[in-house]
């Protein structure tokens, strides 16, 4: 039975070491805090039930079997055949980490990171083993969302990102080839470009935040489920994208030459976004809506699981 290291036992953290143990996998979870250790094997469990509600999980129980929650790093990498870092989001707390994984895990583990804004190439430079390391930035939270981005720095070996895309693919994820670093990878960059926009059609009094908001989620987040931007646009013209991009080229002609400016990320303008915002920040709610947004997601999951896959 293979084996995971999962260091960091934050939501992130517990999120990975969920989707190693309900593929089969025998799990090792560590945090430097020990309050994240004492709750991390119940949360983790309780996330396997929540999810064999929607069918997502075969025998919960088995899988929280396969969990152990270990009181060192070392413990946690050494018989690991793979390693799942989700520590600070910092340079130097991510090269601190690194060292000790390289130390202490077998010189073929994968060693990959769940950073979502620090390319490799920052933190790996000066490590022995530096072509065993990569990005493996998750979507928040990765039980229920199954893209990862997987990015190398410039000497991370073609065996790494091989062995790292068929463990993805074989606990369930959906890896995604980031040929080269760049800032933010990919997906957060195009989160970028939408919020930017949202954030200045709002700035600009062009709609107010909640309908903003339902634009996506009930216009094109509907779309965007199932297929994505060049699937879409395929399908929005007769002649597919060709057409489609003559049909509409002068628009986003008109469009790219007067971008969203960085000034729309000023204190001053996205203060204008929160002020609008209809709702008060309350850590009870916040809390109530996540776990209604993870309901939500895992009956899609569910969902698309549960569809053919198109064979157009």
């Amino acid at each position: 039975m293979p084996a995971a290291g999962i260091v960091g036992a934050g939501l992130i953290g517990r999120s990975w070491a969920h989707v190693f143990a309900r593929a089969g996998w025998d799990v090792r979870v560590w945090d430097p805090l020990a309050a994240q250790r004492a709750q991390a094997a119940a949360l983790v469990e309780r996330s396997l039930h929540d999810l064999a509600r929607h069918g997502l999980v075969h025998d919960p129980r088995a899988a929280a079997r396969r969990l152990a929650i270990v009181d060192s790093l070392a413990e946690a990498v050494a018989d690991a055949d793979y390693v799942q870092e989700s520590g600070p989001e910092t340079v130097a707390a991510k090269r601190e980490t690194f060292a000790a994984l390289d130390a202490h895990a077998r010189p073929e583990t994968v060693l990959a990171s769940s950073t979502s804004a620090i390319v490799a190439s920052r933190f790996t430079e000066d490590l022995a083993g530096r072509d065993r390391c990569i990005v493996a930035h998750p979507v928040n939270p990765p039980h229920l969302v199954p893209v990862v981005e997987l990015c190398g720095a410039p000497w991370t070996s073609a065996r790494t990102r091989s062995r790292a895309r068929e463990v993805m693919l074989a606990i369930g994820q959906a890896p995604v080839d980031v040929r080269r670093e760049v800032d933010g990878f990919v997906l957060n960059r195009l989160q970028a470009a939408l919020l930017t926009e949202a954030f200045r059609l709002v700035r600009d009094g062009v709609v107010d935040p909640e309908d903003l908001d339902r634009t996506v989620a009930d216009g094109l987040g509907l779309r965007w489920a199932f297929m994505g931007p060049f699937e879409t646009i395929e399908m929005n013209a007769p002649g597919g994208i060709p057409d489609y991009c003559r049909r509409y080229v002068e628009w986003f002609r008109r469009y790219a030459a007067d971008p969203a400016p960085a000034s729309t990320w000023d204190d001053a303008a996205w203060q204008r976004v929160a002020e609008a915002w209809p709702r008060a920040l309350d850590a009870g709610r916040v809390a109530r809506k996540s776990l209604w947004r993870d309901e939500r997601l895992a009956a899609l999951l569910a969902h698309k699981r549960a569809q053919p896959k198109s064979d157009a």
